[in-house]
């Protein structure tokens, strides 16, 4: 039976995975925190924005040149493996499947509090059963049901950001002001927290790498669907930002638990807001719907290698997705869906993809390239140490013992297959 993935996937196919894992849950959740990290003056919360992008971009275009010499499923745990040795590779994707089980958790834990929040962990159950199915289904099909995800999410997230910019109670003097008392840390260190968090929002590229071995051209077809969704994200992002910024001002934003629906509704449009709930809830199954897919596409990397049971390697043959990983991904999913709250997982999260995109920008040091590609490896490998330092302390606390027991059972079966 044929191991390998079939590659069906062009760029604006990649570039939407990219954008449905983006731009959607992150922008709907990461806003508030931020801005309780970055304290009272919406500038703060703009700079801690610009630094979040500046360290993806630089995680991207190592992740673009690494994807282009190796076009295989599992993203940086492939790239660490084949630059840095076995243990890096392992750890990379270790802190990858385990942040991104969780955050899987969470985004189906935020379709459920906007769809019906009396049943919030029904509904998450069943929205992990459903985008299961509809990944089982094949990469091509998923890739579909991500365009229409995106091409909502883009149509209300592009109404919020009029309204707001529209109306009456828009303020520009907010995007720079400080007052307030605000409750995030103070300077620097809140900017960093601030960034840190955002980044969350920024991490659904990792995804095109994932399914390299699904893309056409991989050598071509990732580095340009990469920055491609990466700028259509940040753009999104910093309109939407200002937009709400200008309306609620850093302190009602920090204490928001809907900040784009309060935005709508300090604007004077209170009859959009259940719009916004509805694109939020589909924001939230798209990023989902990407998660689903990235995770259980480096789960078969890792079960190829004799990291995890072989049993997850499997492929199916008529839909050439690897089955056994995506049932035993969404399992789990559905399990901590139904009994856990994982909506304040994004610092554990963030936490999880910093390690992970570290080990992607040393591994791209390695490929040499010139000046240029080992100054972007070399400040994305610093900004993400300095952010995942720079979360809240539960959260890199939680990420570093994640970490630690994924080395440890490393070194456990290590020693094991060595004495067989």
């Amino acid at each position: 039976m044929d191991n390998g993935l079939r590659r069906t996937l062009g760029v604006f196919d990649a570039v939407v995975v990219g954008l449905g894992a983006m731009v959607g849950a992150g922008i709907f959740a990461a806003l508030a925190p931020a801005a309780r990290a970055a304290g009272p003056a919406g500038g703060m919360l703009l700079a801690a924005l610009a630094v979040a992008a500046l360290i993806a971009y630089c995680n991207a275009h190592s992740s673009a040149r690494l994807a282009a010499r190796y076009p295989a499923s599992g993203g940086t745990y492939v790239y660490g493996r084949e630059r840095l040795g076995p243990f890096w590779g392992y750890l990379a994707g270790w802190g990858f499947v385990i942040g991104k089980t969780a955050s899987c958790a969470a985004m189906a834990l935020t379709v459920g509090a906007y769809v019906w929040p009396g049943q919030q962990h029904a509904v998450a159950v069943a929205a992990v059963v459903a985008l299961t199915a509809a990944s089982y289904g094949g990469v091509q099909k998923s890739a579909r049901i991500a365009r229409v995800i995106v091409a909502v999410v883009l149509a209300v997230l592009a109404g919020v950001v009029v309204v707001c910019l529209s109306s009456g109670a828009a303020d520009a003097g907010r995007l720079g002001g400080a007052g307030g008392t605000g409750g995030g840390p103070a300077g620097i260190v809140g900017l960093l927290q601030a960034a840190g968090l955002l980044f969350f929002a920024f991490a659904g590229y990792a995804r095109i790498t994932t399914l390299g071995e699904e893309v056409r051209d991989p050598q071509r077809t990732i580095p340009r669907a990469i920055p491609l969704a990466l700028g259509i994200a940040l753009f999104v992002y910093a309109a939407v930002t200002v937009a709400v910024l200008s309306v609620l001002g850093a302190d009602a934003l920090a204490g928001s638990t809907a900040p784009l629906a309060d935005a709508v509704r300090a604007a004077g449009w209170s009859e959009l807001t259940p719009v916004v709930r509805v694109g939020a809830a589909l924001a939230a199954l798209g990023s989902l719907l990407a998660l689903v897919l990235g995770v259980s596409r480096t789960t078969l990397a890792m079960a190829r290698d004799g990291h995890l049971p072989r049993t997850l390697a499997a492929v199916h043959p008529r839909h050439q997705v690897p089955h056994h990983a995506e049932l035993a991904v969404g399992a789990v999913v559905a399990v901590l869906a139904a009994t856990t709250d994982l909506r304040g997982a994004i610092g554990f999260s963030s936490f999880g993809v910093l390690a992970y995109y570290a080990i992607a920008n040393a591994s791209a040091w390695t490929l040499g390239s010139g000046v240029k590609g080992r100054t972007v490896a070399a400040v994305g490998l610093s900004g993400c140490i300095v952010l995942a330092c720079a979360l809240p302390a539960a959260s890199a606390v939680a990420g570093a013992a994640v970490l630690a027991v994924g080395a440890l059972a490393y070194g456990v079966r290590s020693r094991i297959v060595r004495r067989t």
